[in-house]
């Protein structure tokens, strides 16, 4: 291993062992940790990089200086300088090399930006308090959608009682709760059905009290529930109901009725239709709780059941090293370069973490379909809308039917010289080495430099480069208005033989010889 690029390795630390396999022995774990090494990595390092992901005081373990080795290996190149705004991996990538590209705060990962898992804590004082929302979100387009025909699962009141009887309309002394989240979800849903209002008086891991907003009044209803530590449920030891009280004014909105109860609520139609709208999910959850929450608090709803249904963006982001290795373990040949930006705080490299930057990756049956297509290849970018931003490069292949074929893919900052190089360069590498190619594009002037690189292996006779029809008539029709203009343009582009172009054009010269020109 002379080289001295960086490898990926994947540490077990927590699982099970299963005997009696092919290999006689198998140790698997369903969450290890990922760990990049250098080949000149000594054990000490490797141990102490461990303890550190795992949060333990890292003390060396041992004085071996023997060498790291990894099983299986994802190539971390050195970034080029391009400060982009960037999530950070909670992995250790101490071979990121480069300036300052961001700061960051210390905190865990799954802290940053994300709202909390549970169904939070009743309500405390202020109407939104658990309600943190952005300053502003965009409305959907469309006209307003009913609750008409929407299915959901119901998170009405009625959990199991010790018996397990359920459905019921009034909590019941010994009823059960598999957890702190179930046993708040029921309280703040019965506040909502009953509409009226509680308070909570104490709240922490062991117990839960409640009470009526106006107990003392001459109302008496509370609520206490605790831990069973053996069972490692929650029960309701105390219960004076039912509620008794009046609501004092008539809203359309319940305090209770928060984003994490909402997430409960539209779960189900999240996880049928992640794109689905904001406004179908108010309207559902109004004629199904009796108010109607504000459309901010329905859209932070929708973004808590997506974070749970399929991780949040830093989840999503720190599973892409692994995501590589177990692509490279199930599909051999799988070509994916990672690369990353290291993280400094206080002017100090902070090696347990490093920046997001870019990535190529491409699959072996694209690579060998592609030696079958016609020697051509579509290029073009497509700009991200979540969390981090970014653009998502694409090479498109076509076969003798005329149908399309992706090939390669990158995530990157945006279009841009630098972007478009890293890209172009590694679909040369790996997918088009054959020469006489053509390539077709937009006029986007990253992708004219990366081409026109001297050393880019994209200059004639090894590859030829033509312009996307769709993209010119595009700005054709910018300028020159009318249907008939721009059909007799892509007519002229689409000709087989040079007297059928000279027809085209000569019809579009006798209209308008700017057109021409």
């Amino acid at each position: 291993m002379a080289s001295e690029e960086s490898f990926v390795v994947l540490v077990h630390h927590r699982g099970s062992i299963k005997r009696k396999t092919r290999s006689g022995v198998k140790f698997t774990d369903k969450d290890p940790l990922c760990i990049v090494v250098k080949p000149t990595t000594s054990y000490d390092d490797l141990v102490r990089s461990v303890l550190m992901k795992l949060g333990l005081e890292a003390a060396a373990a041992g004085s071996s200086s023997r060498p790291a080795v990894a099983s299986s290996s994802v190539p971390v190149y050195e970034p080029a300088v391009q400060p982009v705004a960037s999530p950070s991996f909670a992995v250790d990538l101490n071979d990121g090399v480069g300036d300052v590209v961001g700061s960051v705060d210390i905190l865990p990962n799954a802290l940053q930006g994300v709202p909390p898992v549970g169904v939070g804590d009743g309500v405390l004082g202020d109407v939104e308090e658990d309600d943190v929302e952005p300053d502003m979100i965009e409305d959907d387009s469309g006209d307003e959608v009913g609750a008409k025909g929407v299915s959901g699962h119901s998170v009405g009141f009625g959990a199991r009682d010790a018996e397990g009887t359920a459905g019921l309309t009034e909590f019941q002394v010994g009823q059960q709760f598999q957890d702190k989240d179930e046993a708040l979800l029921s309280v703040k849903t019965y506040s909502i059905r009953r509409g009226v209002q509680y308070k909570v008086v104490e709240s922490d891991h062991r117990r839960y009290v409640g009470k009526c907003s106006e107990f003392g009044n001459g109302y008496t209803w509370l609520i206490r529930l605790s831990l069973r530590k053996r069972k490692g449920i929650w029960e309701v030891k105390r219960y004076n109901g039912p509620h008794t009280c009046l609501a004092t004014s008539i809203s359309s909105d319940h305090r209770s009725l928060d984003y994490h109860v909402i997430s409960a609520f539209v779960m189900p139609m999240v996880r049928a239709d992640a794109s689905v709208r904001i406004k179908v999910l108010l309207n559902a959850t109004a004629a199904h709780f009796g108010f109607r929450p504000t459309y901010r608090r329905v859209w932070m709803a929708k973004q808590k059941a997506i974070a749970l249904i399929y991780g949040d963006w830093d989840e999503s982001y720190n599973e892409l090293p692994r995501w590589v290795l177990g692509d490279q373990l199930t599909m051999p040949g799988t070509v994916a370069i990672l690369r990353t930006s290291p993280v400094r705080v206080s002017g100090q490299v902070d090696e347990s973490q490093a920046f997001f930057h870019r990535l190529f990756w491409t699959f072996p049956p694209l690579i060998q379909a592609f030696r079958h297509c016609k020697p051509l290849v579509s290029i073009d970018g497509t700009h991200l809308y979540g969390k981090y931003g970014g653009t998502l490069l694409i090479a498109i292949a076509q076969d003798g039917n005329s149908n399309i074929l992706p090939v390669a893919f990158a995530l990157v900052e945006g279009e841009n010289a630098e972007s478009w190089s890293f890209f172009l360069s590694h679909l040369r590498q790996h997918v088009t080495p054959q020469p006489g190619l053509l390539v077709i594009s937009d006029r986007h002037n990253g992708i004219k430099a990366a081409l026109e690189a001297p050393d880019g292996g994209w200059l004639p006779p090894s590859a030829y480069r033509a312009f996307c029809i769709r993209h010119v008539a595009a700005n054709f029709a910018l300028t020159f208005k009318g249907k008939d203009a721009r059909r007799l343009l892509v007519n002229a582009a689409y000709a087989k033989t040079e007297v059928e172009f000279d027809y085209w054009f000569d019809i579009l010269q006798s209209k308008d010889p700017a057109m021409c020109e």
